[in-house]
């Protein structure tokens, strides 16, 4: 599977010739992540614009996008017929580059409305495709823009982790690569719709801020690092934190879980329905302590899932 990037010239740049572009193969692919190894508030003037911030948790499960185009319309058909926002994106991006519309064929390993980042890797996946298509480079801040005009963004058109603004699509910083992680996941069932949570949840205490702004500054050191410990309690103390905003049914039994299996910690996507466990794939005693989790947690979902932290999220 070929991925395109999105570096180089702007909009205007990329269209400056107003000629149909040269067709190429357009399959492309983005990743997704677990909810969030972090994710809050950080105290006001810390950060330039919007306090609201992520920290990306990339897992090796993948939305695929394929784009043929067809000359003379500029609309876009999009199939399945409910992604909207793709279809949203696809007709900006081919509108701002100066090409034709098509079709725009989606398919994700992602569930929709579980907080694993299902829409914005369709749209990263769908401005990749179009983009490979005519053999064109396009800004990821271009990208960021059309992103920001339909919903938050979950930053997974970054490679390996990053501290992202998620309301206005703005990248924070790097952290580096994630280390071989597995996550024991179970879904507490239902959907969140992304845009309806960001409208409803309010703002974070000052105090609680002064936290984040703790936790993300060792996420910058832990990460690079590959410190698994740490980021186990980053990640535990992210989910606490969340608790008292958007309560998981199952956290303290998750949390007894990872306590009595000796795991790094638990993980949850804030804005989803996914509660996880995370464990060193690296370690000697993996394998064990795998059987151990999952003998754990069965009672609380009997179809556990097992997701695998990616490097270099493309």
């Amino acid at each position: 599977m070929l991925h395109q990037t999105f570096d180089g010239a702007e909009a205007a740049e990329i269209a400056a010739n107003g000629q149909q572009p040269k067709v190429h193969s357009s399959e492309a692919l983005c990743c997704g992540t677990f909810g969030e190894l972090l994710q809050g508030q950080l105290p006001s003037g810390s950060v330039p614009g919007d306090p609201h911030f992520l920290v990306t948790m990339p897992i090796a499960v993948f939305a695929r996008a394929h784009f043929i185009p067809i000359a003379g319309t500029r609309s876009v058909t999009v199939y399945p017929s409910h992604k909207l926002k793709a279809k949203q994106l696809a007709e900006n991006l081919v509108v701002a580059l100066g090409a034709s519309g098509g079709i725009l064929l989606l398919q994700s390993e992602l569930p929709e409305g579980k907080g694993l980042a299902s829409s914005s890797a369709d749209l990263v996946a769908a401005a990749r495709s179009i983009a490979r298509c005519f053999k064109r480079t396009v800004r990821t801040s271009f990208v960021e823009k059309l992103m920001a005009e339909i919903e938050p963004s979950d930053g997974v058109m970054y490679p390996g982790v990053v501290a992202y603004q998620q309301r206005a699509c703005s990248l924070l910083s790097f952290l580096g690569q994630m280390p071989p992680l597995a996550i024991v996941g179970i879904d507490e069932g239902g959907t969140v719709e992304t845009v309806d949570y960001d409208q409803r949840r309010g703002e974070i205490s000052a105090s609680h801020r002064a936290e984040y702004q703790i936790l993300l500054d060792h996420a910058r050191i832990a990460i690079p690092r590959g410190d698994t410990a740490a980021i186990g309690r980053i990640a535990t103390a992210s989910a606490r934190l969340h608790q008292e905003r958007v309560p998981k049914e199952h956290l303290n039994s998750m949390l007894k879980a990872s306590e009595a299996t000796d795991a790094l910690g638990v993980i949850v996507a804030h804005s989803g329905t996914m509660i996880g466990i995370l464990l060193d794939r690296m370690a000697a005693d993996f394998p064990r302590k795998l059987r151990s989790l999952l003998a754990h947690v069965s009672p609380l979902d009997n179809s556990p899932k097992i997701y695998l932290t990616m490097t270099g999220c493309r």
